[in-house]
């Protein structure tokens, strides 16, 4: 016998959907914002041959990925599945995620290969302009933040992209520093070292991404999830008498999935039984999708103790 949890949908919708238009509006705001000044420093980088500036639009680039998947996640979540995509398309998220990843890679040590070779032989720039750009983004990222800090509470997209434009603001204020330091010393390798910090924050950021992404798409356990307290719950209801077939994965981020074989006494309380376990996996584990195949206690797999049936 199988049971499925059919309320994951509306679960998952509501955990990763933004509450009000207000938010949505927000969100968009801060996108096309960022994107725009993105560019804007891309641009000046290349005028003012700041390498600060453009290692600090390289790390704005991580706030339009980060913005561009909570506003995606919205949109996946919203459609529904099909025949050819029983699920959704929420892995569309965590691909761009990995994908996104392995292009900040390279551009983190495309601007370290720069700043290695600056070092060697410092070039000169355009200090007051890099400042001046700097500060702009500086206001740039705090109204961001702000805007974000207000209307993306309790959406953890948006709370994740938050903490983007929070250490971009960081990097302007490097590039500020750095500029300041050029102006009044002359002393080019500021710019340099700055880019190195910077890269060093994106370089964080993309490896988090790549981590989380591909444990993903190999279905790894989810993280704050120990599939031995999963499977000491679920044996825990009166009735069952072992698990084997204990599967727990990530469609994607927030919306856990679980598949197991049960071994029980009899077939009498099947519905109670697996409500309990239903209810019990949602409150501890929050896990939405449960998919549970009863079996009795005859069944050739059901040899070995609750606690020690090799789960995997």
């Amino acid at each position: 016998m199988e049971h499925h949890d059919h309320n994951h949908g509306h679960d998952h919708s509501h955990s990763h959907s933004i509450k009000s238009s207000k938010q949505k509006r927000a969100l968009v705001f801060v996108l096309v914002l960022t994107f725009l000044f993105m560019i804007v420093e891309a641009v000046a980088g290349f005028y003012t041959e700041s390498l600060a500036l453009l290692s600090d639009a390289g790390h704005m680039l991580t706030d339009v990925f980060a913005l561009s998947l909570a506003f995606f996640a919205i949109w996946f979540a919203e459609k529904p599945p099909t025949s050819a995509k029983t699920f959704g398309f929420y892995r569309a998220e965590i691909l761009a995620a990995f994908f996104n990843s392995l292009l900040l890679f390279a551009i983190s040590f495309a601007i370290l290969f720069e700043a290695y070779k600056r070092i060697q032989t410092p070039e000169e720039v355009k200090s007051v302009e890099m400042t001046i750009v700097a500060t702009v983004g500086l206001l740039i990222n705090l109204v961001n933040a702000y805007i974000l800090y207000k209307y993306g509470s309790g959406n953890l997209n948006i709370r994740g992209a938050l903490y983007h434009v929070i250490s971009d603001a960081l990097g302007s204020v490097g590039a500020i520093a750095a500029g300041i330091i050029m102006i009044t010393t002359k002393w080019y390798y500021a710019d340099s070292l700055v880019s190195i910090l910077v890269s060093l924050l994106i370089i964080r950021v993309a490896w988090g991404l790549f981590r989380d992404s591909s444990h993903i798409l190999l279905e790894g356990t989810p993280k704050g999830i120990d599939l031995g307290s999963v499977q000491e719950c679920i044996c825990s209801q009166e009735g069952v008498i072992s698990v084997h077939d204990l599967h727990v994965w990530t469609l994607t981020q927030g919306f856990e999935a679980l598949s197991a074989h049960l071994v029980v006494e009899n077939m009498d309380s099947t519905e109670e039984v697996i409500s309990k376990i239903k209810q019990e996996l949602s409150e501890k584990f929050k896990i939405g999708h449960i998919t549970l195949q009863l079996e009795i206690e005859e069944c050739d797999e059901a040899n070995g103790p609750c606690y020690d049936n090799g789960a995997s």
